[in-house]
C-alpha cells in the first residue's frame, strides 16, 4: 500500500513538473519571439532563434542544419539564456574606443569647417602631429570630413570632354518622339 501511494505521488509530481516545464518553455518562446522581432542585429537574432528552436523541441542536428551553427554554439547560447535570460543573448562587444577625445574631435571638426577645399594629407598631418593619432584606414579620415559636412569626392562643374554642339542637339531632341525604321529580318 505504501509503495502504491509513493508511486502515485511520484507520478503526480512528474506530471506537475512537466506542466511547469511546458509553461516555462511557452513563456521562453514568447520572450524570445519578442526579442527576435525587435533586434536589427542578425547575430543576436540567430542566437535567439537557436534557443527558441530548442524550446520548441527541435533536435540539435536540425538546428545545426537550419541555422548553419555548431552544436557547441547552440549549447552555449541556451546556457547563456537560462542564466541571464535575454541579456545572455545580447552582443557584449560595443566597438572600439575612439582615438580622439570628444573635445578633440569637436576641435578638429571646427578646424575642418574653416576652409572650403581640403586635401587628405592636411588632415593626416594635423592629427598625427597635434594629437598623435594615425588611423590605419583612410575611411576614418573620410568619416571626419563627412561629419564636418565636407564631401571628399572630386566634383567638376562641366564635363571636360563634352561637345557643346552635341549637347545642344541632344537637349533639343530630348522631349520629341522619333520615327525609327524597322529593320527587316534580312538586315539583322
Amino acid at each position: 500500500m505504501t509503495s502504491q501511494r509513493l508511486q502515485t505521488i511520484t507520478l503526480s509530481e512528474v506530471v506537475s513538473r512537466q506542466e511547469i516545464l511546458e509553461k516555462d518553455a511557452q513563456r521562453a518562446i514568447a520572450e524570445l519571439q519578442d526579442f527576435i522581432a525587435m533586434r536589427p542585429d542578425a547575430r543576436e537574432v540567430r542566437k535567439a532563434l537557436a534557443v527558441k528552436l530548442v524550446y520548441q523541441g527541435y533536435l540539435y542536428d536540425e538546428i545545426e542544419t537550419i541555422l548553419d551553427v555548431s552544436r557547441g554554439s547552440i549549447t552555449g547560447w541556451k546556457r547563456a539564456y537560462e542564466e541571464n535570460r535575454i541579456d545572455g543573448l545580447r552582443l557584449s562587444y560595443q566597438g572600439r574606443k575612439s582615438y580622439l577625445l570628444s573635445a578633440q574631435r569637436e576641435e578638429i571638426l571646427t578646424w575642418l569647417q574653416t576652409k572650403d577645399i581640403w586635401e587628405l594629407g592636411e588632415l593626416e598631418y594635423k592629427l598625427a602631429f597635434e594629437y598623435d593619432v594615425v588611423y590605419e584606414s583612410k575611411q576614418s579620415y573620410y568619416d571626419l570630413f563627412e561629419e564636418a559636412g565636407i564631401s571628399w569626392k572630386k566634383t567638376t562643374k562641366l564635363n571636360p570632354k563634352a561637345n557643346p554642339d552635341a549637347v545642344a542637339e541632344k537637349k533639343r531632341l530630348k522631349h520629341c518622339w522619333h520615327i525609327t525604321e524597322r529593320k527587316s529580318k534580312q538586315e539583322s
